[in-house]
């Protein structure tokens, strides 16, 4: 798997004014490998983050990020036949994860139960993301999911605020 290429108005094509737009989408196809690749592409596109750009991560984001990326790029390989499309950004404060499946069924956040084996995925990536959205695309559907880089400098834990 190589880097995406810049986009028009990605990496290196600045609007004045703007910051930078730093971006890495792959195809992921294939067998059980797929997932494991997803984490380790998230995993280096961040440390690229921070060496080349010079943005802090914290220990937690990349964790976070590797969790996340899991869950979503395990559920679209379960659920949805075909390629699964992982796209990662970083905007502001925040690294935004997307994966894209060919399945249009929009996927339902179950009630918590402790005594429930599995399927906690969806669960586990609302809990820990500041942001989730799910939309259908003309084919299949979008998840994107926005990860805190860092954590509260007043020692909160980066994420959903509890209700």
């Amino acid at each position: 798997m190589e880097p995406a290429e810049a986009v028009p108005g990605g990496e290196g094509h600045v609007q004045p004014g703007t910051a930078p737009l730093i971006q890495d989408s792959v195809a992921l196809d294939g067998d059980g490998h797929v997932i494991a690749e997803a984490r380790h592409r998230a995993a280096g596109f961040l440390t690229r983050v921070q060496a080349e750009h010079g943005i802090p991560v914290s220990a937690r984001a990349m964790d976070l990020t590797r969790l996340v990326v899991s869950e979503l790029v395990t559920n679209a390989r379960k659920y949805a036949p075909g390629p699964v499309l992982m796209d990662l950004r970083v905007s502001g404060d925040a690294v935004q994860v997307s994966v894209w499946d060919s399945d249009p069924v929009l996927p339902v956040a179950r009630a918590a139960d402790a005594g429930r084996v599995g399927q906690h995925g969806l669960e586990i990536v609302m809990a820990v993301a500041q942001g989730f959205e799910v939309r259908r695309e003309p084919v299949g559907k979008r998840i994107s999911v926005r990860i805190a880089l860092l954590d509260d400098p007043g020692g909160d834990i980066a994420g959903r605020n509890p209700v």
